[in-house]
């Protein structure tokens, strides 16, 4: 299962790194244009799916150690779904703070303090990136944080 589920977001990767190469890398005024992150985004997914696809394939994992696999497999599905839900409702940073704190303790149980810490930095440092540095907008939700 884990090697097709990296084949799978393999395939995506390489689709959506040719549509970020369809972008143009510069804007007009010859700074970084639209094009830029997506690519490193894409190049990103590619370079760590090749090498999880590496890792698997060396290792040799059974069938019987990812039975258990498919349940998580459709709680983060249901996780990413609820989260495009509640992204309009709640507002993009606290919908990002609700999903990583859902994900991260059911996929890494057990380490409160890490979990809290990455729930809450995160989400946090990609509001200050789009919000003040990238000057893009993320979703407010029905009521606007303050800041």
């Amino acid at each position: 299962m884990k090697r097709v589920f990296i084949l799978a977001i393999l395939a995506l990767a390489l689709g959506y790194t040719y549509f970020a190469f369809e972008l143009s890398f510069l804007s007009s005024t010859g700074r970084l244009g639209p094009g830029f992150f997506p690519r490193v985004i894409g190049l990103g997914l590619i370079a760590s799916c090749l090498y999880a696809l590496a890792v698997e394939w060396r290792s040799g994992g059974t069938e019987a150690q990812e039975r258990g696999l498919w349940g998580v497999a459709v709680r983060t599905a249901l996780l990413s779904g609820l989260f495009v839900a509640l992204l309009n409702v709640l507002g993009g940073l606290v919908a990002m703070i609700v999903f990583m704190l859902a994900a991260l303790f059911m996929l890494n149980p057990g380490r409160v303090l890490q979990n809290l810490a990455v729930a809450f930095l995160l989400p946090i440092g990609i509001y200050v990136l789009f919000e003040f540095w990238l000057n893009a907008g993320i979703p407010q939700g029905m009521l606007p944080l303050p800041v």
